[in-house]
């Protein structure tokens, strides 16, 4: 899949992530670097990205790396997302780079590395495991 079609079916699947303008930048076989541009509607006091659009942006980034790895099949359900929030990641834009680390017959594990957009240092960490329902 490209990344205009796996954004694309991202924005059908959730419509949130079309919402917050969740962009996939990047894909390729079990990756995806996606981009969560700055939006007031995203913010918490301080002036950074709310924990929920960050979270959100992490699952939304495995799932478009999940999509990579099985050619479009959507059989796989979050089950856990564990984000650690290393420093604020600002007002944004905030890029997500997620890999599937292990794709079991039952369960996937993967990771993302949060970045603010012209940053080196990650702001954060997500890892999440994934059940396979199909």
């Amino acid at each position: 899949m490209t990344p205009a079609e796996i954004q694309a079916r991202v924005h059908e699947g959730v419509p949130l992530a079309a919402l917050f303008g969740i962009e996939v930048v990047s894909a390729g076989e079990g990756v995806a670097v996606l981009r969560l541009p700055p939006a007031p509607l995203l913010l918490r006091p301080g002036n950074t990205l709310s924990g929920p659009a960050i979270m959100g942006l992490c699952d939304v980034a495995i799932w478009a790396a999940f999509l990579t790895a099985t050619g479009g099949d959507d059989n796989a359900r979050t089950q856990h997302l564990a984000v650690t929030f290393l420093k604020p990641a600002g007002p944004g834009p905030l890029l997500a780079e997620a890999r599937i680390v292990r794709r079991g017959a039952r369960v996937v594990y993967a990771d993302v590395w949060l970045r603010a957009e012209g940053a080196e240092a990650p702001c954060g960490h997500c890892t999440s495991t994934w059940v396979v329902v199909a």
